[in-house]
């Protein structure tokens, strides 16, 4: 047993699972993270691509998608902390295509048939993804406002950079749509990150992505972290995959070469656009695990960490959301990230927060185990139970105290 109280026996029982996804031709590789008390373990699996023998490395760099979405929100809390924005105030000034909102007077019916809102959205209910529009789990022609929103291209399906238009363009189109639900009566996910990162910009007056490196990236040490990789570094860029609907097989969703991170996009997704590294992402849940302290220096304040991994929404609003049915019966929401709520599983630790990325990444940082616990795949999870609860699973298996 290490000092840090994780067994070495039961780490390898957990690369010798993990390593099978490999064999079986599941993955490419992976590349696994479990630091606990500050101890941290990596583990390296497999080639960076099927076709490619380039072997994984620590530092490959993954789209990590959804797992944009916790640093957006850290990043939102550093302009409430600094009283740019407030929480419960409008949006409307500095968002004003969200002013007066028409919305749907049924989810089905035509988009002329709605109705004003019953109050403006507000920062907060961006960050709890309550602001009355976002993803569904439904074909895209499903309802008449999702095929209006994907013929608009503005983000309802898997990151696709290379086709979406510039900020204030992506918020003409988001504007001239109504709302799907009243602000604050439901979770809808993703499209709150989304316009969280055209009001960070507009609130800061910079661009997110220099935003984002001066708050948080350049004080984190996440030198790989952005919404593009630099072409001195494309050697170290995975290619990404995902399941063809049609034959099961696994094909090409993003080539390394000629990616659509390997060039700095019109719109910097702030619900699925970043580029990571293992470590990278550590640094980052690390200071999420300290409280918002990344060594000796604060990023952000104690109180901000435990209001963002506070679950925020209430029971009311947990029956009638998730991304599937059951989604919110052991975990509930915080600012960008998801609560553990109830134990019900082995690595079910309530209070343990995180959020995965559709891609194939997962993050989750554990107040009451001290730990911080990372996997990297470039292959799309397919199912609401993709391999990685497997590795939840063998991650707190590892604890041997």
């Amino acid at each position: 047993m290490s000092t840090a109280g994780l067994s070495r026996a039961r780490l390898a029982r957990m690369h010798d699972v993990m390593a099978g996804y490999v064999e079986r031709g599941e993955v490419p590789g992976l590349v696994t993270l479990v630091s606990r008390r500050g101890e941290v373990h990596v583990d390296v699996i497999g080639t960076q691509a099927f076709a490619d023998p380039a072997p994984m490395r620590r530092d490959t760099i993954f789209r990590i998608s959804s797992m944009t979405k916790p640093i957006i929100a850290a990043a939102t809390m550093l302009l409430v902390e600094e009283c740019t924005l407030r929480l419960d105030e409008p949006v409307d000034a500095l968002l004003p295509e969200l002013a007066e909102r028409r919305v749907l007077k049924r989810l089905d019916g035509p988009l002329d048939d709605t109705e004003p809102a019953k109050r403006a959205i507000t920062v907060r209910d961006l960050l709890t993804f309550r602001m009355g529009f976002g993803q569904m789990m439904a074909p895209p022609d499903a309802y008449p406002i999702l095929s209006a929103a994907n013929e608009l291209q503005i983000g309802m399906g898997p990151p696709t950079p290379s086709t979406m238009p510039p900020p204030d363009e992506w918020m003409r189109r988001l504007g001239s749509l109504p709302l799907m639900h009243q602000p604050g009566e439901r979770w809808m996910y993703n499209t709150g990150s989304d316009v969280l990162g055209v009001l960070i910009a507009r609130a800061s007056g910079q661009s997110l992505e220099t935003f984002l490196h001066e708050r948080l990236f350049e004080p984190l040490g996440m030198k790989d972290t952005g919404f593009s990789v630099p072409e001195a570094s494309r050697d170290r860029l995975a290619t990404s995959y995902w399941t063809d609907p049609v034959s099961g097989k696994l094909t090409v969703y993003d080539e390394a070469k000629g990616s659509q991170w390997s060039r700095t996009p019109a719109f910097p997704s702030g619900a699925g656009g970043l580029v990571s590294t293992i470590d990278d992402y550590l640094a980052f849940g690390q200071m999420m695990l300290s409280q918002g302290k990344h060594g000796n220096e604060r990023i952000q304040s104690r109180l901000s960490v435990e209001l963002m991994t506070t679950d925020q929404l209430t029971p009311e609003q947990k029956a009638v959301s998730g991304l599937f049915p059951g989604f919110f019966d052991s975990q509930g929401w915080g600012f960008g990230v998801s609560v553990i709520t109830r134990r019900d599983d082995l690595a079910a630790v309530p209070g343990r927060y995180g959020w995965d990325g559709g891609l194939g990444t997962s993050w989750y940082s554990d107040p009451r185990e001290d730990m911080v616990i990372i996997l990297m795949t470039q292959c799309a999870w397919a199912s609401p139970s993709p391999p990685n609860v497997y590795f939840w699973t063998l991650a707190y298996q590892a604890i041997d105290d």
